[in-house]
């Protein structure tokens, strides 16, 4: 029986694809050590390479979707491939398995029955926290954004502006750039010189990286805080960034961190973090958010599939909306999914993160 990935490999900075293929081999590894599902038969995993290019993730789900005994396909990192992917998974009617995209609208479309499941954050959700996080910790009212054009950018504009709008935040002024800017400090410096007291950053790991090395090229006075919604932590970031990364104050949000877990399945899963790919320790686990909500996004699969009786893809859409109990690693689930919502996570389980030295990741304390 098997099961799907298509997601950002062949992406030259990117960790989050392998991060959710760890999660999902790890999760896979349990269920057949413990007799695999409908009474014996083993999960296998199947990867393709989407390079982040959305016409390629599209002509993958569709490959993937012909394979026989196929039960769903996860998803990678980018949002817009997600988000060109739905009417090819609603016409397929293949469940699309959400690990990682953000954008409110995999989720939140017309298409009924939907065949899109999400475990991971919105950004309506991480948007009043990043900025409740900068009034609070920064002390910053006036806030700059910087937004991607793209369907994540437009996702995350709509979600800013309804929690700016609620929390008393003015927005001074929006910047949008495009996938391989060469620079950001126009940008950055249009906004400062509007009084912006932080820059909300909507970016991966490239467009983090060389706003923080242009930021630290400034007089320290000149550098103002960033506050980053999590595609940061989908690549080699701290590499890229450098030393540059310590001369600027930099938060993230994040929705799982293995630091401090000392419950059975966080030790459970470190385990196999270090004994299969060498991970040192829980703050040195690459894009840990990809690990932790993939795995119990195998898990809760697996589950539906028994509960179906069947590889039948309709049905295993059906039995997702119908899950009991489950004690995951990020959290429990009362009823992961039902057919009025299909995100397993909520605004409760954000939180904001640092990075440290070594590409540590540490959350950040109230």
């Amino acid at each position: 029986m098997l099961v799907g990935l298509d997601a950002e490999f062949g992406h030259r900075t990117s960790t989050s694809a392998q991060a959710i293929q760890r999660g999902m081999e790890i999760a896979i590894a349990e269920i057949n050590a413990a007799g695999g599902v409908l009474g014996g038969r083993p999960l296998k995993l199947v990867t393709r390479d989407n390079r982040s290019i959305t016409a390629r993730g599209v002509d993958n789900l569709r490959e993937l979707a012909k394979l026989p005994d196929l039960v769903a396909v996860f998803g990678g990192k980018f949002s817009p491939i997600y988000v060109e992917s739905l009417p090819v998974v609603h016409e397929l009617g293949v469940p699309l398995m959400d690990p990682w995209g953000a954008a409110d609208i995999i989720t939140d479309h017309d298409y009924r029955p939907s065949y899109t499941f999400r475990l991971s954050l919105k950004d309506s959700w991480a948007a009043p926290v990043m900025l409740r996080f900068a009034k609070k910790t920064y002390g910053a009212e006036r806030i700059g954004v910087l937004l991607p054009n793209t369907a994540w950018g437009r996702s995350n504009e709509s979600a800013i502006a309804a929690a700016a709008a609620e929390l008393g935040v003015e927005l001074i002024g929006e910047r949008w750039y495009n996938w391989g800017n060469p620079s950001f400090l126009r940008h950055y410096l249009e906004l400062s010189r509007r009084d912006a007291q932080a820059i909300l950053l909507v970016g991966n790991e490239p467009e983090g990286a060389l706003l923080v090395k242009e930021m630290a090229g400034l007089p320290e006075s000149d550098r103002l805080p960033v506050v980053s919604h999590w595609g940061v932590t989908g690549g080699a970031f701290a590499t890229l960034a450098g030393d540059a990364l310590q001369e600027i104050e930099l938060a993230v949000v994040q929705t799982y961190s293995f630091v401090g877990r000392s419950d059975p399945i966080a030790k459970r899963v470190l385990q196999a973090l270090r004994e299969r790919y060498g991970v040192a320790g829980p703050a040195s686990v690459p894009s840990p958010v990809g690990v932790a909500h993939a795995y119990d996004l195998t898990h809760l699969l697996a589950r539906a599939v028994n509960l179906a009786g069947s590889t039948d893809r309709a049905a295993i859409r059906h039995a997702l909306e119908h899950l009991g109990p489950y004690q995951g690693l990020v959290r429990h689930y009362e009823r992961p999914f039902t057919p009025e919502r299909h995100d397993a996570l909520s605004q409760e389980d954000v939180f904001m993160a640092y990075y440290k030295e070594d590409d540590q990741l540490i959350p950040a304390r109230d």
